[in-house]
């Protein structure tokens, strides 16, 4: 669908994403190589936001599977409706004296009492982007259950058999690194880090999130935020909490970020009592 990292980079700039060239040559190279493309980093630095745009940006269904403890199958590749079985099975038998067992249980195991979850739904939807999100908190079961899908493209359901992509999913992955993810995984992806953005490329982002956000404004909370994340603080702001402060100044009709209103819009960039006890008392030299 592109030719080049620049063309994509140009095609994620026109629906608001600002990719810089280590995040477009990867985004790139996924779509070219048909790899899956494992995106770590800090909470914040866009990595969610990246598979959200290139499904905007290159016209393809998001579908999206939120990691979590104890993650299973049934939750993220497929379940079969019990409840519809038995209604099926309980058809057969009223309509039929002499049942064949061997055929009513074959017929209970069919794409008609098959419910699709979000792996199972991406590999019949393809072309799409699938967006695993947050695989660190998965455990280390599901990250071999992943394995075949990553391998390819497909999975296998033991009573109904083999389900695999016509064209391959535009798999991301992203991980906010709080455990480390197996290397048998990891060799299966194309690999970027993202780091928080520079100065000059978080006002460009501000700025193009935010229309109405003047220039001043945006130089001043993302400088400000540059300095959150040098603080030893519990959650050192991202590039979301950046876009938060922003709009609440505006919300406000602020043109400037002075220290008053940055004391009482800290709610919109940190999430901890204790981040801004720590951040209130050094907002003067923070705004200098």
């Amino acid at each position: 669908m592109v030719d080049s990292p620049e063309e994509l980079a140009k095609t994620l700039d026109g629906v608001g994403y600002l990719a810089d060239d280590g995040i477009a040559t990867a985004a790139f190279l996924a779509l070219r190589m048909q790899r899956p493309l494992f995106c770590e980093g800090e909470p914040g630095t866009g990595k969610t936001s990246l598979a959200v745009a290139l499904s905007q940006a290159l016209e393809l269904p998001l579908i999206r599977l939120q990691c979590h403890e104890g993650i299973d199958a049934a939750q993220a590749l497929y379940e079969w409706d019990f409840p519809r079985q038995l209604l099926h099975l309980r058809a057969l038998e009223a309509g039929s004296e002499t049942l064949d067992v061997d055929a009513a249980e074959q017929s209970l195991y069919t794409e008609r009492f098959l419910l699709a979850r979000p792996l199972l739904r991406a590999l019949t939807a393809a072309p799409c982007v699938l967006l695993v999100d947050e695989i660190d908190r998965a455990d280390d079961e599901f990250e071999a259950f992943l394995l075949q899908l990553l391998d390819e493209n497909a999975v296998t359901i033991p009573e109904f058999g083999e389900v695999r992509a016509e064209q391959p999913p535009l798999v991301i992955l992203t991980s906010n690194r709080t455990r480390e993810v197996h290397d048998a995984l990891k060799r299966r992806c194309l690999y970027h880090w993202l780091e928080h953005p520079g100065l000059a490329r978080e006002v460009a982002i501000l700025r193009k999130r935010l229309p109405g956000v003047g220039e001043g404004l945006a130089t001043q909370v993302a400088t400000a935020v540059h300095r959150l994340r040098e603080l030893e603080l519990l959650k050192p702001p991202g590039v979301a909490e950046a876009l938060d402060w922003a709009q609440a100044l505006r919300a406000l009709n602020r043109e400037e970020l002075d220290a008053e209103t940055a004391a009482r819009t800290l709610g919109a960039v940190l999430k901890y009592t204790e981040d801004m006890d720590r951040v209130r008392a050094k907002l003067d030299a923070l705004l200098a």
